[in-house]
């Protein structure tokens, strides 16, 4: 085999990649090698793929279970940097681009391909996600979007898969477009393009509908270092913590979101996502932090995890930024250690306890009873040297008639 003759394609077995198969290969001259990756997402067992990519015409096709790599190195990040897009969005199809086109660059290597096929529009943040990641890893390998270079739209799909007598069946089409994961699942296009159509209850698949809870659930959480590994005193991986969380705060109706979307590529979208563990796992992080980062330290991480969620879903995983995004905030998580109880009920999951042996929180301190350890004398120079920069500028003002009056408002 010719080296660089071959392209690798990042192939999730339904109609799009699986027609890209013999349509690449008839296009460009050069064999597929197809690659799937099973990151939670549910569905076909992955030997099913596997068979089908090679049934398309694909002369190798590589499935890995990535469930673990994703959860423990892709998603406990996210968690340590409370990874909210808008404030809002966890970061569902961002951070799984990354690792997907990991494997795919490995298998390029191993394969020896020059060029990675995705099945991206080119309207959309994830061709950006895919091929930024490809060029940062490896800038000598090519990218190719089959859809977007190639003309290769559904009904020319759907008339070359019959022509071409693939094995490939015809379902019903929804009429949303899905990505999903073990972080969460997201939603949009159809009914929902109109951003005045409230979603039906068709959409939902993560969670249930939060009018209807069952009775509340209490859940503790023991992290170490940021990570969660007990819930209710058994251990837990990564992986299985977010698949925990997912079912129990899922059957409240946490982590839903409706929110109308800054694409990377200049466009505002309407998009609805489903990230009960995800959202549930942040509140509880979120809070273990509260106790136990120093309040500066903390008041810069606030900083740095919002720019860390836009610089990854601007495809910025593999930046020279993100990486010292990163050294930042795994440094914070030093302490952020202890057990964190939580009600969820109804789509809310509020914190109702913390304990950590290195939490900041001094109970003598803060008390207001007697007997605490705060000096409340010191606070008396404190404040005359706190505020003396607003008393010499405050005389300055009166100075040349430009005090604040009585009413507050300045003169």
């Amino acid at each position: 085999m010719t080296e660089n003759n071959r392209i690798v394609l990042a192939y999730s077995g339904g109609l799009d990649t699986s027609v890209s198969i013999p349509y690449l290969k008839e296009r460009t001259g050069k064999d597929v090698v197809a690659v799937s990756l099973d990151v939670g997402q549910g569905g076909e067992r992955l030997q099913t793929i596997r068979q089908r990519a090679l049934d398309c015409g694909a002369v190798e096709s590589v499935v890995v279970d990535a469930r673990d790599e994703f959860a423990r190195d892709y998603c406990m990040l996210a968690l340590k940097a409370n990874a909210m897009y808008e404030g809002v969005y966890p970061l569902v199809s961002a951070i799984s681009r990354p690792l997907i086109t990991k494997h795919l660059v490995q298998a390029a290597h191993q394969y020896g391909a020059d060029t990675i096929a995705h099945g991206c529009t080119g309207k959309g943040n994830d061709q950006v996600r895919f091929e930024v990641s490809i060029m940062s890893i490896d800038p000598s390998l090519k990218a190719i979007s089959p859809i977007r270079d190639l003309g290769l739209m559904r009904d020319v799909e759907i008339a070359y898969a019959k022509e071409h007598h693939l094995p490939i069946e015809q379902t019903e089409e929804s009429p949303y477009s899905i990505d999903q994961n073990v972080w969460g699942r997201a939603i949009e296009t159809g009914y929902l393009e109109d951003p005045w159509n409230g979603p039906t209850k068709d959409v939902y698949s993560y969670t249930d509908d939060p009018a209807f809870p069952p009775v509340e659930d209490e859940v503790t959480i023991d992290f170490e270092q940021g990570i969660p590994v007990r819930i209710d005193g058994r251990a837990v991986t990564p992986l299985e913590a977010i698949e925990e969380m997912n079912r129990r705060a899922g059957a409240q109706g946490i982590g839903r979101v409706d929110l109308i979307e800054d694409r990377l590529v200049g466009i505002k979208s309407r998009e609805l996502y489903e990230a009960p563990g995800a959202v549930a796992l942040i509140t509880a992080h979120q809070e273990l932090e509260n106790c136990c980062l120093e309040r500066e330290q903390h008041r810069i991480k606030r900083d740095i995890d919002k720019r860390w969620g836009e610089l990854v879903y601007d495809a910025q995983w593999y930046s020279p930024a993100v990486r010292s995004l990163n050294a930042f905030i795994e440094e914070t998580q030093r302490y952020v250690s202890g057990r964190i109880r939580m009600v969820m009920h109804g789509g809310r999951a509020v914190v109702t306890g913390r304990h950590s042996d290195s939490s900041l929180y001094d109970y003598s301190l803060a008390t207001y009873e007697s007997g605490d350890s705060f000096d409340q004398n010191a606070s008396n120079g404190f404040i005359a040297i706190y505020g003396l920069a607003d008393k010499v500028a405050a005389a300055r003002d009166m100075r040349f008639g430009n005090g604040i009056a009585q009413d507050g408002q300045e003169q």
